[in-house]
């Protein structure tokens, strides 16, 4: 009997726990709902992306349309580190180039239309080094490839466009 009557109770658990599910599903799915609808909402109005990973760029393109842009002019930048607290001043001597989707819309509208940007010389440095230098020497050794995506968000950010694809080091000596 007691068997039976153990038997009974948990059957009953079961039932309730199941409503208790069914209710909550109820209740939390259209919220959810609403929540990525205003999502949404607020990114297309200030015009965010909502494709992760955007700056990944240079995997869609394929290596015949891009073009390399040597910043600088092709020589190479020294750039003092951030302070890594070991009392010694580091620094960065890099040769820097972008590589440029020549099949973006974007591509034609900067520069001469030929992927020339020396005219943004001057401003693609100052965001390299702003970036560059709030890395410690550790960082740089360590995680060069999260360095240029920094790099790379920068760049796209500023002239608001993926056309660049990619940062390149050509040449990199940490000291």
């Amino acid at each position: 009997m007691k068997k039976n009557l153990i038997t009974v109770v948990i059957l009953a658990l079961v039932v309730v726990n199941l409503v208790l599910t069914a209710v909550l599903t109820i209740t939390i799915i259209p919220e959810t709902q609403k929540a990525n609808e205003l999502i949404t909402k607020v990114c297309s109005a200030i015009d965010l992306d909502l494709v992760a990973g955007d700056t990944a760029g240079s995997l869609s393109v394929n290596v015949a349309d891009m073009k390399d842009y040597a910043v600088n002019g092709g020589e190479t930048q020294t750039i003092n580190l951030a302070d890594s607290g070991d009392g010694t001043l580091h620094y960065a001597v890099l040769g820097i180039s972008l590589s440029l989707d020549t099949t973006n819309e974007d591509f034609a509208t900067f520069g001469d239309g030929a992927g020339d940007l020396s005219a943004q010389d001057n401003i693609i440095n100052d965001t390299i080094k702003t970036v560059i230098s709030s890395h410690t020497i550790e960082d740089m050794r360590n995680d060069e490839e999260a360095v240029k995506e920094e790099i790379l968000e920068a760049l796209q950010g500023l002239f608001k466009s993926s056309f660049i694809v990619r940062v390149n080091f050509s040449s990199a000596t940490y000291q």
